[in-house]
């Protein structure tokens, strides 16, 4: 029994499934026993709702026919670029998810799934707005088809919703056959065609509204947003949690993180800090130890950061528990002995202590092909510690491309190294411009930290609040998308509406987190401000509800463009081949045009399947 209890505990699955199969046993059970109206029909876990009414309220809005005609022929032209877009799209990225040998997380199948909780880029804290804004998507989609289909004169039978369990997943609305037939091609083709026109259109309004009047009234708060913890951390240590906001070091209030960055900087050994968890404040005192939380293969000091940081003793014997406190202790020396201790794998001792004279500078994991230095002798593949640049001395990256911004390109700077030999080499270098700022470049690609290790001495990372809020077309401050591949893109509408679309998956385009709305999580990090500020945190609410909707309306557009039956892609198809096969001079149009349509769905279903399944598929048979 204790078992099979802790497999249900630990099996959410056999948890779900449990709960499907008892709702479907009740509702078969409700719908035996007559007590469910005739208007809900139950199969298994799938329950559809029919209903008749609504066809007198499309009846009175269909009446300005050229007006809906001109809009769908419109939405026709435009799903018929989105069928070819997402026919290359789908077969492209079959390839490549079959020649991927390992599958990125969004190639994993729950994540094909829009359902909170289960897709990992969906959390659970925003389901009520997803299905809220999938049951408008696709009440909107069919109420689209309905209003076409009296626009066109082709009778309505009924229409409804369809729930999984009680989850809303799709709607109905059920031409009759006859006057559908009798109706043009054309007319047809607009029909099918509405639901992708609507879903866009929507998408079009309820993005206009959130980039504007609502992110527009929100702010980003005041303090340091910390959106991780490492585990083991002095941080973590004080109970400093994922979504808190330091406000206060030391008594100083902080506004920005480069006002934190700074009084943290300055700040002793033990350091009082300020915590805003977004109900109330408290103020915790924070031991600082100085941690290696990450490290470049073949570093100088040998340690191999995974799971577990190393804590750094001493530097030239003498105790140090800062970053500042580290770099005082080595001073313009280009040496240092350095002691650490911690987990034996990550230190590569036994006893789990190690003690070495390395050279401390900025760590080249890799000297680009044909780059300054290159030319000037350095080795591809090998790395370099750069102690030393033109006289001034260097002790990480930041103060790398703090000497190399002032100095101009084509200016030749000796650069002084450590080989991975632990010999000292020298390089006269003319430096190259560099491509994203100003000063010189020297054409090698630096790890963040110093001699290959990444140093913390407090354990949090920051969440960039102000970019997100850009990102939608907010005010983040100052410098806010500063390094970000995305940056650029939110200068036009067309530009915030791709970033919508991709932020919940941010971490898969090299943004730091992925963005789910303005969630309970999250909302700390922001203040509602202006004319909206009486709402509170109901400003949050409606920006997520937009949010969701516009997201999921889009991708359910996009979805029913694929050129598949019974989406309304293949639909389409099928009036164009039609269309195509009736000027032909073939002996069997329909055989042809039944030939298309079939191989266009075969080719998504097997595209989709290769997406979803095909590297566990090749996996299987040891192909890869």
């Amino acid at each position: 029994m204790n078992t099979l209890t802790g497999l249900f505990a630990e099996n959410t699955l056999l948890w779900v499934l449990t709960g499907i199969l008892a709702y479907s046993a009740a509702a078969i059970w409700l719908q035996n026993r007559g007590v469910l109206p005739s208007s809900v029909g139950v199969s298994g876990p799938i329950l559809t709702l029919r209903t008749v009414r609504g066809r007198a309220f499309l009846d009175r809005i269909s009446w300005p026919k050229r007006f809906w005609r001109a809009v769908a022929n419109l939405g026709l032209g435009g799903a018929l670029v989105a069928m070819v877009g997402s026919f290359v799209l789908i077969v492209s990225s079959a390839i490549s998810a079959i020649a991927t040998t390992q599958p990125s997380a969004i190639q994993q199948p729950q994540n094909f799934l829009i359902i909170p909780g289960v897709n990992d880029f969906l959390p659970l804290s925003v389901a009520p707005e997803i299905i809220t804004g999938l049951a408008i998507a696709m009440v909107v989609h069919e109420g689209a088809h309905g209003l076409l289909c009296r626009v066109e004169g082709i009778d309505i039978e009924s229409m409804g919703l369809v729930f999984f369990t009680i989850l809303p997943v799709g709607a109905f609305v059920e031409p009759n056959e006859e006057t559908t037939q009798e109706a043009s091609r054309g007319a047809r083709a607009r029909m099918f065609a509405a639901g992708v026109t609507a879903n866009t259109l929507l998408t079009i309004v309820v993005f206009a509204l959130l980039f504007g009047p609502v992110v527009g009234a929100i702010s980003v708060a005041p303090g340091y947003a910390v959106g991780e913890v490492n585990p083991g951390s002095p941080a973590a240590n004080a109970d400093i949690a994922e979504g808190d906001r330091l406000v206060e070091v030391a008594g100083t209030p902080i506004d920005t993180p480069a006002e934190f960055d700074s009084a943290i900087a300055d700040a002793g050994d033990t350091v009082s800090v300020t915590v805003d968890d977004g109900e109330r404040e408290r103020t915790v005192e924070v031991e600082r130890e100085l941690q290696i939380v990450g490290s470049a293969g073949g570093n100088p000091l040998g340690v191999t950061i995974t799971d577990q940081p190393v804590t750094v003793d001493t530097v030239n014997g003498e105790p140090v528990a800062t970053e500042r406190g580290f770099f005082d202790a080595v001073g313009d020396d280009e040496r240092a002995t350095v002691s650490v201790s911690g987990d034996a794998a990550s230190v590569g001792a036994e006893d789990g202590e190690v003690t070495a004279e390395i050279p401390v500078g900025a760590y080249i994991i890799g000297v680009q092909e044909d780059g300054a230095i290159h030319d000037a002798g350095a080795a591809l593949g090998e790395p370099l510690t750069i102690v030393e640049i033109d006289g001034e001395r260097v002790h990480d990256n930041e103060g790398l491309a703090t000497v190399l911004g002032d100095r101009e390109p084509g200016t030749t700077v000796e650069v002084v190294a450590y080989d991975e030999r632990d010999e000292r080499v020298s390089y006269d270098v003319e430096l190259e411009p560099h491509p994203n700022r100003d000063g010189g470049f020297i054409g090698v690609n630096v790890f963040p930290g110093t001699s290959g290790m990444a140093l913390d001495d407090f354990g949090v990372s920051e969440y960039p609040a102000g970019a997100y809020l850009e990102l939608l077309g907010g005010d983040g401050g100052e410098g806010a998308t500063d390094g970000l591949a995305l940056g650029g893109l939110a200068d036009s509408a067309l530009g915030l509406v791709f970033i919508a679309l991709i932020l919940p998956l941010g971490s898969l385009f090299g943004l730091p987190f992925n963005f789910a709305g303005f969630t309970s999580e999250l909302a700390n990090f922001y203040a509602v401000e202006g004319t909206l500020a009486v709402f509170g945190g109901g400003v949050f609410v409606l920006a997520n509800l937009l949010f969701w909707t516009g997201w999921i309306n889009i991708q359910l557009a996009l979805f029913n463009c694929l050129p598949a039956f019974p989406l309304d892609g293949g639909r389409i198809l099928r009036m164009v081949a039609e269309a195509v096969m009736s000027r032909l001079p073939l002996s069997d149009r329909h055989a042809a045009v039944r030939t298309i349509t079939v191989s266009s769905g075969l080719i998504m279903l097997f595209g989709l399947i290769a997406m979803i399944f095909g590297n566990q598929i090749l996996a299987a048979f040891g192909l890869i």
